[in-house]
């Protein structure tokens, strides 16, 4: 059984039950989701445009990729929460500032190691039943192969095309490690902290990064990149693992780290 305990604002979850890269994001053989379905998901937008989704962890923090910044002014960035739809806001769509930046301090942007970013939103979000934060994972532990995993986004939903503007869903199961360090998928490039989930035709892809997978109503990862051509069999979406970086996302949101 997952032990679910909490901090002020702060969500946790002990335990989760059973080449070329590029960033991610667009949502690969996906469908619509639901009104409020996604209640965690997060669109980050630079001067009103969407760049990047994100995880609603607390009330006060977003978590997200760390190539998801590109050194912007905080000014310039804002989160929307709560939304389906990107052009047409429901009455409880939030739209708010952020005052700080918090990308890992080994992120290598290079190799994406490391790729997650904290941000800490201008005020506490109120919480309804359209926006409240995600339990994640604390216990490091690798989420079983082929495990079905839910991937969300407001991505690109075909190889060509726009962007969508409902927020689309898509389940993808769960690669080994070794699988995608064969020759043949990624060559020994994903970290004990990375992941990967995906197969031919459902993927998360080039668009929006930074979005949670979630596994077995978990947030244990988040999306970080893969091959140009999205939704190749050999090729699945790589993602960042939350576990291993439990610590230095609770000491931000503590306030024990400048």
């Amino acid at each position: 059984m997952d032990f679910l305990w909490t901090l002020p604002g702060i969500i946790l979850v002990l335990s989760v039950t059973n080449s070329e890269c590029r960033p991610r994001g667009r949502i690969l053989g996906g469908q619509n989701s639901n009104p409020a379905a996604r209640p965690y998901m997060v669109s980050i937008q630079f001067n009103g445009i969407h760049q990047c989704g994100g995880l609603l962890i607390s009330n006060k923090w977003v978590l997200t990729a760390a190539h998801c910044n590109n050194d912007r002014p905080e000014e310039t960035l804002r989160v929307v929460l709560g939304a389906l739809s990107l052009t047409k806001p429901e009455s409880y769509t939030v739209n708010i500032a952020v005052i700080k930046k918090i990308p890992h301090p080994l992120y290598n942007p290079d190799t994406k190691h490391n790729d997650l970013l904290l941000l800490e939103l201008a005020e506490k979000v109120t919480l309804n039943p359209a926006v409240k934060p995600l339990a994640f994972q604390t216990d490091d532990t690798n989420i079983p192969e082929n495990t079905q995993c839910l991937v969300s986004g407001w991505g690109q939903m075909k190889q060509t095309g726009k962007k969508a503007d409902i927020l689309q869903d898509v389940l993808v199961p769960v690669i080994s490690r070794d699988l995608c360090n064969r020759r043949d998928y990624y060559d020994n490039e994903i970290t004990v902290n990375m992941m990967c989930a995906g197969e031919k035709g459902k993927d998360s892809c080039e668009g929006d990064s930074g979005g949670p997978l979630i596994c077995n109503g978990v947030a244990v990862a988040i999306v970080q990149g893969g091959f140009r051509q999205c939704g190749k069999a050999n090729k699945p979406g790589i993602y960042t693992r939350i576990a291993p970086y439990v610590s230095w996302i609770m000491d931000n949101m503590l306030g024990k780290k400048g």
